[in-house]
């Protein structure tokens, strides 16, 4: 009788299908978004004519599919806003604001520009994107603080506004990603100064671990945002391909911090830029004039897809760089 069952259950499993359903198949992840329509205008950097200031600062507007950014405030408290009226834009409507990092020549406008806006738009630049250690105490000179942010915070949130702190990439809005904190897989030492900063772990050197960018992924490849780029471009850049998406460098827009770079360091960046196959290049603010002409032939670029920035220029998609009659 044993036997009889064993054989009838042998047969069962060879006749009849497995009870076992197979495990489904992943649906394919959905394609990410990508900007159509894309604008960043300069009004915080060096070069500037007659009818606008030029400071050692940067602040960029980026205009993506009809949602507007602020990237940085500039140094001094007023420039940004004399800049924006000389140019007619209107900061009003720009809820979102994103500091780069802490230094006073990308934040000093932050609080001079909530409260000029705030009046006509209680929204107005009300909430302000940072990367996680930002608000982390500098050892300045016998004593005294050396991070901005630090007076700035009370101030900002006095007015109503919010800081959003970042440890990680982040999609703002369809296509539009910050990457938070960037890892430093390169040797890229792109700050100044020999600083310390109390981080968790207790007092270390200061490499600005808050730096961060914006990416805006378009169909013709990244286009990347950089106050300073202490965090270094070829780190920024690979970081952004890894992130958001393995694709071309169409353009990259904002200081670099490579004025005091060598040879060695230019020549390296340079050949990184071309594998990336980096588009457009609009070095501000700190990149340095004699860097971006360096870069232009490094990189493989021309007078007409590199150049410097200056206030007012801008670069739009399908149209390329507009670097005003200044710098062109």
């Amino acid at each position: 009788m044993k036997t009889l069952r064993l054989l009838c259950a042998v047969l069962t499993l060879l006749i009849v299908p497995s009870a076992r359903a197979e495990s489904p198949k992943p649906a394919p992840a959905a394609p990410r978004a990508r900007v159509k329509n894309l604008k960043i205008t300069v009004l915080s950097t060096m070069l500037a004519d007659d009818k606008v200031l030029g400071e050692w600062g940067f602040a960029a507007l980026v205009e993506a599919d009809g949602r507007r950014i602020l990237f940085d405030t500039g140094y001094f408290p007023n420039t940004v806003l004399q800049n924006a009226k000389a140019l007619g834009v209107d900061l009003s409507n720009v809820t979102d604001v994103i500091l780069s990092h802490n230094h006073d020549d990308h934040t000093g406008g932050l609080v001079t520009l909530r409260r000029e806006f705030s009046r006509q738009n209680p929204a107005a630049l009300s909430r302000a994107h940072v990367g996680q250690g930002i608000f982390w105490s500098r050892v300045g000179k016998a004593g005294v603080e050396g991070n901005p942010m630090v007076a700035f915070r009370p101030e900002y949130e006095a007015t109503g506004g919010t800081f959003i702190e970042h440890t990680g990439p982040v999609e703002l809005a369809p296509g539009v990603w910050l990457t938070g904190p960037v890892p430093r897989i390169h040797p890229e030492r792109n700050w100044s100064g020999k600083g310390q900063v109390k981080a968790p772990q207790g007092l270390v050197e200061d490499t600005i671990p808050e730096d961060q960018s914006l990416v805006i992924d378009t169909d013709q490849g990244l286009v990347i945002v950089t106050g300073c780029g202490h965090a270094g471009i070829i780190n920024i850049l690979e970081d952004a391909r890894k992130q958001v998406r393995t694709a071309p460098v169409h353009a990259i827009i904002g200081g670099l911090h490579l004025f005091r770079a060598d040879e060695q360091t230019l020549a390296w960046t340079g050949r990184k830029m071309r594998e990336m196959k980096v588009g457009q290049l609009m070095g501000a603010h700190c990149t340095g004039i004699e860097a971006v002409f360096r870069l232009r032939e490094l990189a493989g670029l021309q007078r007409s897809t590199c150049v410097v920035g200056a206030v007012g220029a801008s670069f739009e998609l399908g149209k390329g760089l507009d670097p005003l009659e200044l710098a062109r």
